[in-house]
């Protein structure tokens, strides 16, 4: 038994195993990125990446609980999981296509874009498109994606 400051009760001794490894949890949620970053990383390590768990770790990492992502189809996808869940069912569409900005992220206020072009390594890209995005508290709180005209 360890006593307390007051000198009643019982506590568990320190473990600084555990404290390491919940200050450095707490400082990944609690990580901000610039919107350049964010957009980067969307495209690359979100929509542009194979494996599953990398992938949900980047949108834990960037994407705001409350997130919402609005698709050129019409589809609005709210939250994490359903972000995880279309960027997945897209990536499975084309495993091998790889996105390429074709400009430097812009910045605005609390919002920017990236524009991109995507399609399989040693190619002519097969489509392009432009990201554009709302952050809040360093994520990113909304995603338009436009289909545009090749470049």
């Amino acid at each position: 038994m360890v006593a307390t400051r007051h000198g009643q009760g019982k506590h568990s001794p320190p473990n600084p195993g555990r404290d390491i490894a919940a200050l450095y949890a707490e400082k990944k949620q609690a990580m901000s990125y610039s919107i350049s970053t964010l957009l980067t990383r969307n495209l690359h390590d979100v929509f542009g990446e194979n494996d599953p768990a990398r992938r949900r770790s980047a949108i834990d990492e960037v994407f705001t609980e409350d997130c919402v992502f609005y698709d050129p189809s019409g589809g609005v996808y709210r939250g994490r999981d359903e972000i995880d869940r279309v960027a997945g069912a897209i990536r499975a569409t084309h495993p091998d296509f790889r996105y390429q900005p074709i400009a430097e992220p812009e910045e605005l206020g609390n919002g920017g874009r990236i524009r991109w072009v995507s399609g399989r390594p040693g190619e002519a890209p097969a489509y392009a498109g432009t990201d554009f995005i709302i952050a809040r508290d360093g994520r990113i709180a909304v995603l338009y994606l436009f289909f545009d005209k090749l470049p």
